[in-house]
């Protein structure tokens, strides 16, 4: 009889043992119960995870400086560049109630991100080839607060009017100025930083919503020639993204207020791309576009059209002034 009762108990609970054995530290939370609340909860997780790297790859793109591949040459010397980057993205399906592992597709957006961008000489360099030059960067982000559906920016984020501001800071350096077959070589790194940006809403009906706050270290070397108007020029990096996400899932269980849950983010990612321009004496007219590699996040849940180790492809265009 005692076998029995044993072997029942174990039968009524195994399903839910093992539910909790396959979800994120994160969603082993004693309100997070059944199996549809714990799918939620890691869709939510693995979603601001996928996001993480794709905001960093927007705020940071791949050329610090578009369409340039050398320091400008010293102190007074400065430009300054409006410039938009963009790559592709795959907006989960704000209707999945934790029902199986995969996360449909609700749509396939093409997401632009503006931002300005300004460098200062402060240094010529040595020698006729104007070695160990270098510039100071700045970037500000900029984040529509209202203009995307299902989209919105921590309300004490830095503003201007409607719009919320990221910023970043760094410098680069000359390597090589380039002659004949030699190419112009810079290296470069940035700190870059957003506010939190939060995808979907609870309150407004979706089964989920994730808020991700980013920073990003960008490390760059750039390589290239001019070819009198033609500035050709290639480029690799590697990211580090850190941050945090607020995940909160509607209960499938019992109504009530949504089940918060608070993660860390830590993901790195490398690139590759080309850059150029076309140099006239004031105003350039520059563009890029490259790859971001993947890798694989050992995820719990699979979202359609959307696998995180695929490479992603992006782009980035706009006019710098420079004098």
């Amino acid at each position: 009889m005692r076998r029995a009762a044993l072997l029942s108990a174990l039968f009524l609970t195994g399903p839910s043992l093992l539910s909790a054995q396959t979800a994120y530290s994160e969603c082993n939370d004693i309100r997070i119960t059944g199996s549809k609340n714990i799918n939620l909860c890691n869709a939510g997780v693995d979603a601001a995870n996928i996001f993480h790297p794709v905001a960093g790859l927007l705020v940071s793109g791949g050329n610090p400086v578009l369409g340039s591949i050398k320091t400008l040459g010293g102190f007074p010397h400065f430009s300054l560049t409006a410039r938009v980057n963009a790559t592709q993205l795959s907006i989960p399906d704000p209707n999945y109630d934790g029902t199986g592992t995969t996360v449909g597709q609700d749509q396939k957006v093409f997401a632009p991100a503006p931002l300005v961008e300004g460098a200062l000489g402060i240094l010529k360099g040595f020698g006729p080839t104007g070695i160990l030059s270098a510039d100071l960067l700045a970037s500000a982000q900029l984040l529509p607060t209202t203009q995307v559906d299902g989209l919105t920016v921590d309300k004490d984020a830095r503003r201007i009017g409607s719009i919320a501001l990221g910023l970043g800071f760094g410098a680069r350096v000359g390597v090589l100025r380039g002659r004949g077959p030699i190419p112009t070589v810079t290296v470069s790194a940035m700190r870059r930083s957003i506010p939190k940006i939060t995808v979907g809403d609870v309150a407004g009906g979706d089964q989920s919503q994730f808020g991700v706050d980013l920073k990003a270290t960008n490390l760059r070397l750039v390589a290239g020639y001019k070819l009198t108007v033609l500035v050709i020029g290639a480029g690799l990096g590697y990211d580090k993204y850190t941050g945090s996400a607020d995940v909160s899932i509607e209960d499938q269980n019992i109504p009530g207020p949504p089940i918060p849950v608070k993660i860390d983010l830590d993901n790195s990612r490398t690139m590759a791309f080309l850059t150029g321009a076309l140099d006239f004496p004031v105003f350039k007219i520059a563009a890029e576009v490259g790859y971001q590699f993947g890798k694989d996040q050992n995820l719990r849940t699979s979202f359609a059209g959307n696998d995180p180790a695929d490479r992603r492809l992006f782009a980035g265009g706009g006019i710098r002034f420079a004098f």
